[in-house]
């Protein structure tokens, strides 16, 4: 069977410390298919649903990633880091022992929710004058970067432990949510990392549909063909995958 003649979408439940890049090679190599991409990348930190295109399915990488998504995850408290996660080098530290879940909720709905401006972090893939900004970051740079608008759907918190704040977020496309979280700490004045997060859902597509890394190891080529969304129900999803919930 002819892998290559697949083309579609793979739901790929992403483990932590895996960028999405290597979830795109993995398969590449795995199952000999020339073409794989994503629609939507996920930080090593982060976990959980990457869409994944196979074959001709590439082509439409844009319009599949110009939905929304939802994460679950937690922010630590207390510190703030060069990447706004917990794999950066900390910068920052403040006392945080008396912020209040209330007090995060009620600073979250006023500053944090609806369409705002967002300025990228320096860790990213973003270019500046064509290098990447995390490429600079690494050498220990920081340049300007323009804010972009941003929409923040829901920013709802669900429980606190210590300094440990769980949350769920639903956003736009471009969202960075481990700068959201970076945002919301130091507009609390407290500073603030992402501890964690889970993709749970980008536009119509859901983590339950997904596939582990550990299935595909031990999948077969027509195993693999059983779990591809076919290239016409891919462009019907692309169709109805904006701000809408399922």
């Amino acid at each position: 069977m002819d892998v290559n003649f697949i083309d579609g979408v793979l739901l790929v439940d992403k483990p932590e410390n895996w960028t999405s890049h290597d979830v795109c090679a993995f398969v590449r190599r795995r199952f000999g298919i020339k073409k794989v991409g994503h629609a939507g990348t996920l930080d090593p930190l982060a976990t959980g649903l990457l869409v994944l295109l196979l074959g001709k399915a590439t082509k439409n990488s844009m319009q599949l990633s110009a939905c929304d998504k939802e994460y679950f995850g937690a922010l630590e408290l207390g510190i703030q880091t060069d990447s706004h996660d917990r794999h950066g080098k900390v910068t920052a530290e403040a006392p945080w022992e008396h912020i209040t879940i209330e007090e995060i909720r009620a600073k979250a709905a006023t500053e944090f929710t609806g369409d705002i401006i967002q300025v990228p972090p320096m860790v990213s893939a973003l270019k500046h004058e064509g290098t990447r900004l995390y490429k600079l970051a690494r050498q220990g740079k920081t340049v300007p970067r323009d804010g972009r608008p941003v929409t923040v759907h829901e920013f709802r918190f669900e429980k606190k432990e210590g300094k440990f704040v769980e949350f769920l977020a639903y956003v736009s496309k471009g969202t960075y949510v481990r700068t959201l979280v970076n945002d919301l700490g130091e507009s609390l004045g407290c500073y603030a990392t992402m501890a964690r997060l889970r993709r749970r859902r980008s536009g119509t597509f859901k983590l339950e549909q997904s596939v582990t890394i550990e299935d595909l190891k031990n999948f077969t080529p027509a195993q693999l063909r059983e779990k591809v969304i076919p290239l016409s129900a891919t462009l019907l999803h692309a169709d109805h995958s904006g701000s809408s919930r399922i």
